[in-house]
């Protein structure tokens, strides 16, 4: 599982910059207009996933299957979500409604799975008690 924190640890990482750079961009401007991808990036991305990094470099569940589905649907749901995110409420390119909001709903969808996944984690064994 090592494999499972570093890699959420990186993604985290990047969310983090990714996060920051924004908070940076919106002080410099005087403008708001990113405040919720904001706040989602720095809240799913960088702490959700850092949070996560941190269960697995303690936590060695038995079944990797559920442990893969976890940190991969994790990284694709706040991915997929924030960026939804900004291309709902910003509207940088002119993309169709209908595109935009199947990616934010499919993103959220997609993060919400993997939240159900770190609860059933939560009550298997681990490698430790198998």
């Amino acid at each position: 599982m090592e494999k499972h924190s570093k890699t959420l640890l990186r993604f985290s990482a990047l969310f983090a910059v990714l996060g920051a750079f924004i908070g940076s961009h919106m002080a410099g401007a005087g403008s708001l207009a990113f405040k919720t991808v904001h706040a989602h990036i720095l809240v799913v991305g960088w702490l959700t996933l850092f949070a996560w990094a941190v269960y697995y470099k303690i936590f060695t569940p038995a079944k990797t299957i559920v442990a893969t589905l976890h940190v991969w649907s994790a990284i694709i749901g706040a991915i997929g979500l924030t960026a939804g995110m900004w291309l709902y409420y910003l509207r940088p390119f002119n993309l169709a409604d209908g595109f935009v909001t199947i990616l934010f709903i499919v993103g959220g969808s997609i993060l919400l799975l993997s939240f159900v996944f770190f609860g059933v984690l939560t009550f298997m064994k681990t490698e430790d008690e198998a």
